[in-house]
């Protein structure tokens, strides 16, 4: 009595085995809808902190070759940054809180 109240395609097995099946692969299955989402949302990051390594390479690139043609500014980076000093000097470092 409750099948001829239906319309004739829901009764098929077919049919409803694709139902299930699609539900299964949506919901259910460990590469669901939300997994791809994830997965998706992470492969967007991890292309833009490529792009932006790839863009401080370059940096990185041209400062080292101005460090490296000219011997003053290679000396001022290596006391600045490094501390180092000639053996007739002394360094105090102050650090601003």
């Amino acid at each position: 009595m409750f099948r001829k109240r239906l319309p004739k395609f829901i009764s098929n097995s077919y049919f409803l085995l694709t139902i299930g099946f699609a539900c299964w692969m949506l919901f259910f299955d460990s590469e669901d809808l939300v997994a791809q989402y994830q997965l998706t949302k992470k492969v967007k990051k991890l292309y833009e902190e490529k792009a932006y390594y790839l863009e401080q390479i370059e940096i990185v690139k041209k400062e080292r070759e101005e460090l490296m043609s000219n011997q003053e500014l290679l000396e001022k980076f290596a006391r600045e940054k490094y501390f180092m000093k000639k053996p007739t000097e002394d360094v105090y470092v102050i650090v601003d809180e």
